[in-house]
C-alpha cells in the first residue's frame, strides 16, 4: 500500500486506481454495514422548490426525480444540504425575500416530517440528529447573486440555515467570474473584485463555508487565497476525468487539499463523462432559449416554472453514463488531493441524467460498494461519505466563533 500511495503521491492516479482495486476486495454484506455506520452527507440537492409543490408529497415514493424521503431512508443518506437557487430570471433585482421563501419551505418540509427530518445549525446538531434516527437539514445558497451586492442578507441567511454559500452560478456576478455550464462567457472581472473578497471574508466570520463549484479558475484561487477557512466545492467532479469548464483541474485538487478543503463529486453524466460531456451540451443549446423563455415568464411563480421545465427536459432523450465513470472522478480525486480532501454533491434534481447504478438517492450504496472494490480503505471512505465535510464545517465553526470573540 505504501508503493501506492508513492505513485499516487507523483500524480499517477491511473496506476493509483488500478494497484488499489487489487488490494481490498470487500463483500457487499460489509459495504452496506458501512454505509449505514457511516454518516452519509450529500453537499448539493435540488429538490427543494418541490417542498412548496401541495401536488407533490416528499413522504410519499416517487417513480420520477431522484429524491423523496423514502428513497433517503433507503439510500441511507444522513445529511442533506438543500440548495437554494433562483435563476437569474427568477431572482430579478430584489431576490432576498425569493430566497428567504425558499429557505422557509425546508424548515417547514421539515416540521410535516418531525420523525424523521431535522434542521440543524452545527456540526454537534448533526452528529446529534443523525444518531437519534434522523436526517439532518441544511442549506446551501447556490449563486452569489442572491445577495444583491449587500453583505447584510448574509446574517439572515445563516441564521435561517445556509451554512454555505456559492460564489457564482453559470453566470458572472457584479463582483466574481463563473465557469458556465452549457455556455462559457468571457472573463468579467478576472476573479473577485474587492467586493468579492469581502463576501469571502463575512462568510468566514459568520461560520458559512466559500463554496467555488461554478466559479472560474481565477475566481477559485482568488477565493483560496482570501478565506480563513478550508472552502469546498459542493458538487464538482474533475477535469483530468472529464474536461468539462465545470470541473476541478489537478491543480486546483491540490490547492484545495493544501488549504485542507474538501471537492464533492457531482454525477452528472454530462460533466463526469468525457465521451458525453459535447453531445449533452450540444444537446441543450438549442433549448437555451426556451428555458429562459419560461423562467421568464414564470419568474414569479416557481412552481409553475419548475413544472413546464421539467415537461421540457422531462422528453429528451439524454445519454447516461455508468456507475464506473463516476467512481473514476473519485479515484482521481482521492489520489490528487487525497482522501481527506473528497465527498459527495451529487446535484440531485438539479440535472437531467444520473448515472446507471446511482440514478437516485436510494442507489448511494453502490457508490460506497464501488469505492470498497477499487481497494479503498474502510477509513477513506468513511471519510468521503461525510466526514471529510463534517471536518471542514468544524473549522468553519471554530474560525466564526474566533473571528466574532476579537471582534467583540
Amino acid at each position: 500500500m505504501r508503493f501506492v500511495w508513492l505513485l499516487c503521491s507523483v500524480g499517477l492516479a491511473s496506476a493509483c486506481a488500478r494497484d488499489v482495486q487489487e488490494a481490498q476486495p470487500a463483500s457487499r454484506d460489509t459495504a452496506l454495514a458501512l454505509h449505514r455506520d457511516a454518516i452519509v452527507v450529500d453537499g448539493h440537492s435540488d429538490t427543494t422548490p418541490w417542498f412548496g409543490d401541495p401536488e407533490w408529497d416528499f413522504g410519499a415514493r416517487h417513480d420520477t426525480g431522484h429524491q423523496d424521503l423514502p428513497r433517503m431512508r433507503e439510500g441511507g443518506l444522513d445529511v442533506q444540504l438543500w440548495s437554494i437557487y433562483l435563476s437569474k430570471e427568477e431572482a430579478g433585482d430584489d431576490p432576498v425575500p425569493k430566497a428567504i421563501a425558499r429557505m422557509e419551505l425546508v424548515h417547514e418540509m421539515a416540521a410535516r416530517f418531525p420523525d424523521d427530518m431535522e434542521v440543524a445549525a452545527t456540526v454537534a446538531d448533526v452528529r446529534r440528529i443523525v444518531g437519534e434516527g434522523k436526517i439532518a437539514s441544511l442549506m446551501g445558497l447556490e449563486g452569489g447573486h442572491l445577495i444583491a451586492d449587500d453583505l447584510a442578507p448574509l446574517a439572515t441567511y445563516h441564521r435561517l440555515g445556509a451554512r454555505y454559500l456559492t460564489l457564482t452560478h453559470s453566470f458572472h456576478t457584479s463582483w466574481a467570474d463563473s465557469s458556465g455550464t452549457t455556455e462559457t462567457p468571457e472573463p468579467l472581472h478576472g476573479g473577485l473584485t474587492p467586493f468579492g473578497e469581502d463576501v469571502v471574508r463575512e462568510l468566514n466570520r459568520l461560520g458559512m463555508l466559500v463554496d467555488v463549484s461554478h466559479v472560474s479558475d481565477d475566481t477559485f484561487f482568488d477565493a483560496l487565497r482570501v478565506s480563513a477557512v478550508p472552502v469546498i466545492a459542493s458538487h464538482s467532479s474533475v477535469r483530468a476525468v472529464a474536461g468539462h469548464p465545470r470541473n476541478i483541474s489537478d491543480e486546483m485538487l491540490r490547492a484545495l487539499a493544501h488549504q485542507g478543503g474538501v471537492v464533492m463529486i457531482n454525477f452528472y453524466s454530462g460533466y463526469v463523462d468525457e465521451a458525453l460531456v459535447a453531445p449533452i451540451r450540444e444537446l441543450f443549446v438549442p433549448l437555451l432559449p426556451r428555458i429562459r423563455a419560461i423562467r421568464e415568464r414564470h419568474a414569479d411563480d416557481p412552481l409553475q416554472l419548475r413544472r413546464e421545465q421539467r415537461a421540457l427536459l422531462g422528453g429528451l432523450d439524454v445519454p447516461r453514463t455508468d456507475l464506473d465513470t463516476v467512481l473514476d472522478h473519485f479515484d482521481h480525486a482521492i489520489a490528487v488531493a487525497g482522501p481527506e480532501h473528497v465527498g459527495i454533491g451529487a446535484d440531485w434534481d438539479g440535472v437531467v441524467s444520473m448515472p446507471r447504478g446511482l440514478g437516485d438517492v436510494s442507489e448511494l450504496p453502490n457508490l460506497t460498494r464501488g469505492l470498497l472494490a477499487r481497494g479503498h480503505s474502510p477509513e477513506t471512505v468513511r471519510g468521503v461519505l461525510g466526514e471529510n465535510w463534517l471536518r471542514v464545517m468544524e473549522e468553519a465553526e471554530r474560525v466564526a466563533l474566533r473571528m466574532q470573540r476579537d471582534a467583540s
